[in-house]
């Protein structure tokens, strides 16, 4: 009596899908073998693809079968056996030389006859069509949604995979997050380490839950897919995406990248005015510290803080006094008071601005329809592109470096079109925030202010200030015009308009 193997499969190693597929198959299988009264001398049951041959157990039971332990195979059917055509020649061969007498299946009839052999491998060869249709309709549907801007891959770090919609949407918690490691590094002050502390500090971290590695850290701020476009096979396409930064910006920290450097910090914020001058002698940055005085005769101590030189110098001895901090502040408030703006001059300034800012709100049509024009040859180039591409006239190395280049140009001259009005009219920002400087000069020097905003307003100035003789002062030929000297009621006149550039007194007239 001919003895036989059940042999089971599923196609997948998630246990989630197809849960019920290798116990529906052995249920029918023993009933099956139980009704034709078959001998069963085991059951086999194995999970994985027979797409390709390397299956553990049914080569084992294969060998089984040449070793004359069984005769027979049940299965539910054909593609259960297999679906590529070197398990399926292995069966076959295997009834050629008679090893394997019979085989058995719920779903069609099969006889050991030439007949038989011929719909089997008919059989197995509609199975491995399935198979091969399958991967390129998946291949034809990745590549239309590509095509259509959606991301096939795991949503990069800031980013999330919906799996409702199919989408990648922004990580509320984590975006904010990475912006601001984008806006730290393009600074040049912080090396990939340190971004990859920031991170930690965070509690970002790897899948390994440990630092995220430096070269994880590179990828991340060269990964065009924050800017709303991605990489896939080594082709930008523009994606469905919410943007996390601009293609300029992204630009921008390209640049700090390549450098592959960093600038230290120049100020520290330990102190409120510790690197914010120079020494007047050697010309080394002034720090600060803290000391403890005690009086005699009595418990009472009290602490100061004294501002000095570096004196880091190897070729100059300096020996520039200390200075205490309350006097060091008492200096800077008149110096921050000769940035002041009289009121009225603000408000002829401000009524300008709103002027000039009509003016150029005109001239913006035109600019846009170059950029248009600009916008439609790119497009009439990427089409010529793909032609030659596909008349393979062109290699495809060659129409992917050309390719993505022209997505760049296209990318940054979207952006300057949604940003034509802003970088039309960007400079009067400054010019504004520059009067707001001066109309706030009169209260940050207020001996009342706090220092650090005393600092900020500084920094806000860009002045050369240096300390020499336990006296701050600006530094010869750069200190801005005493603004607050300026009689007023002046005249002020713009040739050629007016801008940020620095203005200057000329008699009783401010001219630029």
């Amino acid at each position: 009596m001919p003895k036989y193997f059940i042999y089971a499969r599923k196609s997948t190693d998630d246990e989630e899908r197809q849960q019920l597929s290798i116990p529906a198959q052995i249920d029918e299988l023993r009933t099956f073998s139980q009704k034709e009264n078959l001998e069963v001398l085991d059951t086999l049951i194995e999970s994985k693809t027979a797409k390709k041959p390397g299956r553990k157990l049914f080569n084992e039971m294969l060998s089984r079968i040449e070793a004359g332990e069984a005769d027979g195979i049940i299965s539910w059917h054909p593609d259960r056996l297999a679906r590529n055509a070197v398990d399926a020649g292995r069966i076959i061969y295997l009834l050629d030389t008679k090893k394997l007498i019979d085989l058995k299946f719920t779903t069609v009839m099969f006889q050991n006859n030439p007949n038989g052999l011929f719909m089997l491998a008919i059989a197995f060869g509609q199975s491995k069509y399935y198979v091969d249709s399958l991967s390129e309709n998946t291949k034809r549907g990745l590549r239309q949604k590509i095509r259509l801007g959606y991301y096939p891959c795991e949503a990069p770090l800031g980013y999330l995979n919906d799996k409702a919609t199919k989408t990648i949407v922004v990580n509320p918690n984590i975006a904010p997050i990475v912006k601001e490691a984008f806006n730290l590094y393009s600074t040049g002050n912080y090396p990939l380490k340190t971004i990859s502390a920031f991170f930690a500090s965070k509690g970002i971290e790897s899948r390994h839950h440990t630092r995220i590695k430096i070269d994880t850290i590179k990828r991340i701020l060269t990964n065009p897919f924050y800017y709303g476009y991605f990489r896939y096979n080594g082709e930008l396409f523009p994606g469905k995406h919410k943007p996390l930064i601009t293609k300029e910006f992204f630009d921008q920290l390209q640049s700090v990248v390549k450098k592959r450097g960093f600038v230290r910090p120049e100020t520290s914020y330990n102190y409120p005015f510790a690197g914010l001058m120079k020494c007047g002698y050697c010309g080394y940055k002034i720090t600060a510290e803290t000391k403890t005085k005690f009086y005699k005769g009595t418990n009472r101590t009290a602490r100061y803080t004294y501002y000095r030189c570096t004196r880091k110098s190897k070729t100059i001895d300096c020996r520039e006094p200390f200075i205490r901090q309350d006097e060091l502040a008492g200096q800077l408030n008149e110096l921050i008071k000769k940035h002041s703006l009289p009121d009225e001059w603000g408000k002829d300034f401000y009524q300008r601005i709103d002027e000039e800012e009509k003016t150029i709100t005109q001239s913006l049509i035109e600019s846009s329809q170059v950029i248009k024009l600009k916008l439609a040859g790119i497009k009439s180039q990427l089409d010529s592109l793909l032609t030659n591409y596909l008349d393979k006239t062109i290699d495809r190395d060659d129409y992917l470096d050309r390719k993505n280049i022209l997505v760049g140009q296209r990318k940054t001259l979207e952006e300057q079109l949604a940003n034509l009005p802003k970088s039309q009219i960007a400079w009067l920002g400054p010019f504004r925030d520059w009067v707001k400087t001066g109309l706030e000069a009169k209260n940050v020097a207020d001996p009342t202010t706090d220092y650090y905003s005393k600092r900020e307003f500084m920094l806000k100035t860009g002045s050369d200030f240096r300390l020499k003789d336990k006296k701050a002062y600006f530094l010869s030929g750069k200190h801005p015009a005493a603004l607050g000297a300026a009689a007023t009621g002046s005249d002020l006149v713009r040739p050629g308009g007016i801008g940020p550039p620095v203005y200057c007194l000329e008699g009783s007239r401010f001219i630029r």
